[in-house]
């Protein structure tokens, strides 16, 4: 049976603000990008009852047995939109966990975007926009994982241009949990995302922008700030902003170099937190 290889790429937020709230969740607005940084899935059809998911990696632990992948195969099983059919998918986890980087919901927004490619499954855009959601908030951002400019009313614009950032991406030891972040949100920004433009994602204007839940995850984890601040002093970085509810901290810059000489900076400083250079795809 044939394996097949997917390429699972990172999200990241250029910028956030919390511009509400609804009953359950809050709403938010947000610039986001993509980035070379993947998981790599490896799925075959098989011939078995049930489907067989498994993650392997370096952040592989502490998924739980009910994840993103198992709840999209549920979902896809109840309708039975797979015709039946059962899959082994293996997941090599190389986007850390709880970095605000949307690792597991971009592996089923990955999957999502295999099925439909390879016209396993079809969904009309009103029941894909249900199946995402019943998965997570973030699973919609990775259908055709293009920059994207999420408004507060939910609305998104996807481009397809390269926006031509390289990143030196840091995350600590720890994580964030998404979930308490957010609960500690008690005030809100004005929108400034409601009407879209290509421009927005101009390092001029990106700059002028911030992420509303720096300060929350900050007062949590005082070395957060403290990474932000290091970054903030590595020659010619463009800016440096938090990565959804974080923990991951990310340093933007327009050459390789620069972000390569940060690299070796923050390692000399902070060896023990991960690092990587990554750009925008």
């Amino acid at each position: 049976m044939r394996v097949f290889k997917i390429k699972s790429f990172a999200k990241i937020n250029l910028a956030l603000n919390v511009t509400g709230k609804k009953i359950k969740l809050h709403k938010i607005e947000s610039i986001i990008s993509f980035i070379d940084l993947h998981d790599l899935i490896y799925l075959k059809q098989i011939s078995k009852k049930n489907h067989k998911v498994f993650f392997k990696g370096r952040y592989s632990k502490n998924i739980n047995k009910i994840n993103t992948v198992t709840t999209l195969l549920k979902l896809l099983d109840e309708k039975n939109f797979l015709n039946d059919r059962k899959f082994e998918i293996k997941i090599v986890k190389n986007i850390p966990l709880e970095a605000g980087m949307g690792g597991g919901s971009m592996n089923a927004a990955s999957l999502i975007n295999f099925f439909i490619d390879k016209k396993i499954v079809r969904l009309k855009k009103t029941e894909l926009i249900k199946l995402t959601s019943q998965i997570g908030s973030d699973v919609i951002l990775g259908i055709k994982p293009n920059n994207t400019i999420l408004s507060s009313s939910g609305k998104m614009k996807k481009y397809v241009k390269n926006i031509n950032f390289h990143l030196l991406v840091v995350k600590p030891i720890f994580g964030c949990s998404t979930k308490y972040i957010f609960s500690k949100v008690k005030s809100f920004t004005k929108s400034q995302f409601n009407t879209p433009k290509e421009g927005m994602f101009k390092a001029e204007y990106l700059k002028t922008l911030n992420n509303d839940l720096e300060k929350i995850a900050f007062r949590k984890y005082p070395k957060l700030k403290k990474i932000k601040s290091f970054l903030l002093t590595t020659p010619n970085n463009i800016f440096v902003r938090m990565s959804g509810s974080g923990s991951s901290i990310v340093a933007y810059f327009h050459s390789r170099e620069a972000c390569g000489k940060a690299y070796r900076q923050f390692k000399r400083k902070f060896h023990s937190h991960w690092c990587i250079v990554s750009k925008t795809i």
